[in-house]
């Protein structure tokens, strides 16, 4: 589920679909509890693999935006 969460985040974060043809054809999810240990492994690589490779081929870096959003000042005062 972390994966697919993460996918959902970079899409919401992005507005740009990430392609998940080949995690697609494995025909496994998460909630797919009959299939076997090394399925939802290879499901899980291949989902990460796609994510990695769109965020690799997106135009500018989504990690300032994010910083941006997440960063909270702090004062401290000696």
């Amino acid at each position: 589920m972390l994966m697919v969460t993460v996918k959902k985040y970079y899409e919401s974060m992005t507005g740009d679909a990430v392609s998940t043809n080949k995690y697609d054809s494995l025909l496994i999810s998460p909630v797919h509890i009959h299939k076997n240990k090394n399925s939802h492994k290879e499901a899980l690589l291949t989902l990460a693999e796609e994510i990695v490779e769109q965020i690799h081929g997106h135009p500018c870096s989504i990690q300032a935006e994010y910083h941006a959003k997440t960063a909270t000042p702090v004062l401290i005062k000696n």
